[in-house]
């Protein structure tokens, strides 16, 4: 069995990965993430068995990046004002909805990971439970509680 080129991957899981990063980090961060993730994984594929999830394999190092640029965001001084995000007719998924995004953001973030991961990024709870640290049972009840919690405050949000 022998892995198809990278450029494949990164069509076929750049998306996948995009959305990821989407829900884990601010809207203005997520190309960065995304970027860094693929730059990491490019490295690291000669390396990869050729029998690896390779989906699992990128959203792991997209959880680790979104980490790392929300950490180097924490050290940074913040704006004074903040702009809102403004539809920009990309095709990326905050511009369908921006309220949903808002509601996914709200969520506590051990509820938000495991919502990205798992209906975002379509991974296990076996395999979130890896990236995350926790139990199975425990990413579980996380994708659970934040989808629970976010059609909770997004009826709020929508007046419902």
């Amino acid at each position: 069995m022998s892995k198809p080129p990278f450029e494949r991957v990164v069509a076929e899981h750049g998306p996948t990965v995009y959305r990821v990063v989407r829900a884990v980090t601010h809207a203005h961060d997520a190309e960065d993430a995304w970027s860094e993730t693929f730059l990491a994984a490019v490295r690291a594929y000669p390396d990869l068995p050729a029998d690896a999830n390779v989906e699992a394999w990128l959203v792991t190092i997209a959880h680790r990046k979104a980490i790392d640029v929300a950490r180097g965001n924490a050290r940074r001084p913040a704006p004074v004002a903040a702009l809102p995000d403004a539809p920009t007719g990309t095709g990326r998924p905050e511009d369908a909805d921006p309220d949903l995004w808002r509601a996914l953001k709200a969520l506590p973030e051990k509820q938000r990971h495991a919502v990205a991961y798992h209906y975002l990024g379509g991974l296990p709870y076996k395999d979130i439970a890896q990236i995350t640290g926790v139990t199975a049972a425990a990413a579980r009840r996380a994708a659970a509680d934040g989808i629970r919690n976010l059609r909770r405050s997004y009826a709020e949000e929508m007046g419902k």
